[in-house]
Formats: C-alpha cells, structure tokens, sequence
C-alpha cells in the first residue's frame, strides 16, 4: 500500500482490524507500519507514538460498540427486555471483534473520556437504562460496575473456551440476566444523591 494519503482515521482504522487478526497487543507501530509498507518514522507524521495510536483505537472501537448496543436497546420496553438487548450486544461485539473489544476495556485519561461524544453516548445509554429500575447515585455507579463485570468476565472465560460443564453457555447467559434483572429490581439501600451531573467512567 502507497505511503500517499496516510492519515490519522486510516491508520487507526487499520489498527483496529489488525487487532481482530493478531490481538490488541500484537498492534505495533512496526506492525502498523509493515501494513502499510513504509517505515515507522512515517507514522509519527500522524500519531505520537503507542499510547497515542491506542488510545484513538479505544474510542473508535467504544463507538462501533455503543452504536451497536444503543441500536440494540432502541424501542425496547424498559426492565427486562432492555437489559438482555443491552447485553446480548455486548457479548455479541466481545465475541466477533476481540481486538477490538479489547481496546474499548484499557484505560483512558478522564479528560478524553469527557470530551469523546462517544463515550458520552455509552453513559447516556448505560445509565439511561439502569436508572429506568430507579437507580440513583452511588447505586448507579455501582451497578454499572457490577454490569460490566459481569459481561466481562462472561465474555472473556466463553471466548477462551473456560466453561467446561455440558450445560449450554446461552442457557447460563440467559439466566444470568435473568438474575442480574432480579437483583437491579431489588437493589440493597443505601443511602445516596444524585450528582446530577455527567458520570465518569466507572
């Protein structure tokens, strides 16, 4: 591929497809480079460096992820049917990019996070969703805490092949929604305000 018309959104873009080939630590600027056929002092006209090139891959790939969850949950009656919606999508991008998703779990600087419109879209969505069961600050956060625990460490022991009992892993996905469901609608009291204001990352 030509040096010519190298630009910050196409290398990112290349980046995030070699991490589905080769894994999120296997994306390189050497890697990036070889991609591209031109040495690695050329990317430097367009990235600073590593953390830079990650960094923009972690919000490209939270975007491709909160617009497939956001269109998931979209006309879904809130509670039960929104949560599994939410959810399944969730697996569903974990599963089928997981270089990608990768990218979307390191973390970013708060002041990145403020200023992407993405990952204000993932809070709208996230939050949105969980305070339809009456969730206020801290509950919220901690709930979305728990959520994302939870899809994570699913996603990651499904997709090494970990769950070695015959029961079939979409049953226990599905129960364990069922149960998650359960237990937002029953959350434990604690007393605690809503801050009223944009929520960091939990």
């Amino acid at each position: 591929m030509p040096r010519a018309g190298l630009t910050p959104e196409r290398l990112v873009v290349a980046a995030v497809e070699l991490a589905d080939e080769v894994g999120f630590e296997g994306v390189t600027l050497s890697a990036l480079a070889r991609r591209f056929g031109v040495k690695d002092a050329s990317l430097y006209t367009h990235l600073r460096g590593l953390r830079d090139l990650r960094t923009r891959m972690a919000l490209l790939c939270g975007g491709e992820m909160i617009d497939r969850i956001a269109e998931a949950v979209e006309g879904r009656e809130a509670g039960r049917d929104t949560l599994g919606a939410f959810a399944s999508a969730y697996r569903a991008y974990a599963l089928e990019h997981p270089g990608r998703y990768a990218a979307t779990q390191i973390r970013i600087d708060q002041e990145l996070l403020t200023d992407s419109p993405a990952m204000r879209r993932t809070a709208d969505v996230t939050y949105g969703m969980l305070g339809a069961y009456g969730l206020e600050e801290p509950d919220l956060t901690d709930a979305v805490r728990l959520l994302r625990s939870t899809f994570h460490g699913y996603c990651a022991l499904e997709s090494t092949g970990a769950f070695g009992a015959p029961r079939d892993v979409q049953v226990s996905w599905d129960r364990a929604i069922d149960a998650l469901h359960a237990l937002l609608l029953n959350w434990p009291g604690e007393e605690g305000t809503s801050d009223g204001g944009t929520h960091p990352a939990p």
